[in-house]
């Protein structure tokens, strides 16, 4: 790597890999830092491309909307700017929770996303749909990841889901309008840079607003409850929503199962059984 956006390349750091990607320090002539994604081997077309769309869809939200410009995009690479990392504060939790809250509120009419999906390297079902959201995440999220993570769960586990598939309508709570979601919004992909939080590494598209909410508490978010008041000040959220988390997550947790096999087996299904007991 001699240059990179259109400047000479004075040093890089190696990161490590994820996925199918490895993971770069970039410092540049001009004095600039970024932060460079670059396929390992021969990649998966079509990642970085959803990647940047998504963050740029974000952005759209407005001019507080909590991401990171795109510097550059392409089939083997992905450059944004270099955050530099800091402790949370609730200062900096507080401003996200009202940020997110806007950003959901921008509201993009459908669900799914105009471009091809993926969360992780695995793809996404982002066709446009007028909704209702229930029969699109059962469609769109929930089968076609209780399809492939098949093989790591029993039969009655599977049957559980579909189950959850089956009540999805007595599930999914009161009616909400398409929200601007992160759509794999847990603790890793925030940044806490500049007083803060920058998100990174969406899976970006039109769904509901709690299903990023849900994410934030599956595997623990700093500062989490500062969070939540501060969004739920700016942007009530319907009654119920606390016992409806556990069917939010139950995507996320299929995706740990399809990516890492059985050892996700016991969440995905305590999560499901959570999921169903809330049925009407």
């Amino acid at each position: 790597m001699r240059e990179l956006l259109g400047v000479p390349v004075e040093h890089v750091a190696d990161l490590g890999s994820s996925h199918s990607w490895t993971l770069h320090r970039v410092g540049l002539a001009d004095g600039r830092e970024v932060f460079v994604k670059a396929v390992a081997g021969d990649g998966l077309p079509g990642v970085f491309e959803a990647e940047s769309k998504g963050l740029r869809w974000l952005g759209e939200a407005g001019p507080d909307a909590p991401v990171p410009e795109v510097l550059a995009a392409g089939d083997r690479m992905l450059v944004l700017p270099w955050l530099s990392s800091e402790s949370p504060t609730p200062q900096a939790a507080e401003r996200f929770g009202r940020e997110l809250a806007a950003l959901h509120a921008a509201s993009p009419g459908s669900y799914g996303a105009p471009w091809d999906g993926f969360i992780a390297d695995l793809p996404l079902d982002n066709t446009l749909d007028d909704g209702p959201w229930p029969r699109w995440y059962a469609e769109r999220r929930l089968a076609p990841f209780l399809r492939r993570a098949a093989s790591h769960l029993a039969p009655d586990e599977v049957r559980l889901f579909e189950q959850v598939i089956e009540k999805i309508d007595a599930l999914a709570g009161p009616p909400e309008p398409p929200a601007r979601i992160h759509g794999d919004l847990w603790s890793g992909n925030l940044q806490w840079t500049g007083g803060r939080v920058q998100l990174i590494d969406p899976a970006a598209h039109g769904g509901h607003r709690e299903t990023d909410l849900a994410m934030l508490a599956l595997f623990g978010t700093p500062q989490l409850d500062r969070i939540i008041a501060a969004y739920d000040e700016a942007a009530p959220l319907a009654d119920g929503w606390r016992e409806r988390v556990p069917l939010h997550q139950l995507h996320p947790l299929l995706v740990h199962v399809v990516l890492f096999g059985s050892s996700y087996r016991a969440s995905a299904t305590d999560a499901a059984r959570a999921a169903f007991a809330t049925a009407r």
